[in-house]
């Protein structure tokens, strides 16, 4: 299995062997429930779907409480599919755990950044502003300037970096070295920062050498 499903715990440290202090992540990687096999005669493609977190019957439809059913197990928060990640034969119903994680593996992490709201282009963009108060200029110093030209194109081009919503988005970081793992506790320990709050769902791939 090349995947798990797991929640941000917070950051801590470690010492490595030379005596450097290494930032870290926990993360409470499972256990997850296998929820469905998808193969390529029945569906077109292989994956298998992983499910982690319960979740109370009054607050799953009708369709969740049924697909869950069918696998035989409890409803759950977190539904994700891994696709063309798994070379071994699994089951419905079938737990999987930190234990599909070694030591020194390599992994992708894929969580949504902290939502920052609507932000100027100083804080969001990193501009540096109008710069001068001085020459006539009035509260300037965080603005965007000039945005584009006037008789052509006569209109903004698409893309342009302006003010907006920040943060909030899906980003995977790649290459974080797992550093321990505590199976008793369903905990990972991965080298570096991953994107999300405490608490926020990831997704957690392996890399294959």
């Amino acid at each position: 299995m090349a995947g798990i499903i797991g929640k941000k715990i917070g950051m801590t440290s470690v010492f490595s062997v030379e005596g450097k202090n290494i930032p870290c992540t926990v993360i409470e990687a499972g256990p997850c429930v296998v929820t469905q096999v998808k193969t390529e005669e029945t569906d077109g493609y292989n994956a298998l779907q992983l499910a982690y977190g319960d979740k109370k019957e009054k607050r799953t439809t009708k369709a969740e409480f049924g697909h869950f059913k069918k696998a035989g197990v409890t409803p759950k928060r977190k539904v994700v599919e891994f696709r063309n990640t798994y070379q071994d034969t699994f089951e419905l119903g079938q737990e999987i755990d930190v234990t599909v994680f070694h030591e020194n593996d390599f992994v992708d992490v894929v969580g949504v950044s902290k939502g920052k709201g609507f932000q100027g282009v100083v804080k969001r963009h990193n501009f540096k502003g109008v710069n001068d108060a001085t020459h006539g200029q009035h509260n300037r110093l965080r603005a965007p300037g000039s945005i584009g030209a006037s008789s052509w194109p006569s209109r903004v081009f698409k893309g342009m970096r302006m003010a907006g919503r920040d943060g909030g988005k899906t980003v995977t970081i790649e290459n974080l070295q797992v550093i321990k793992i505590i199976p008793e506790k369903n905990l990972i320990v991965v080298k570096g920062s991953i994107p999300g709050a405490k608490g926020s769902y990831i997704i957690m791939r392996k890399q294959w050498s």
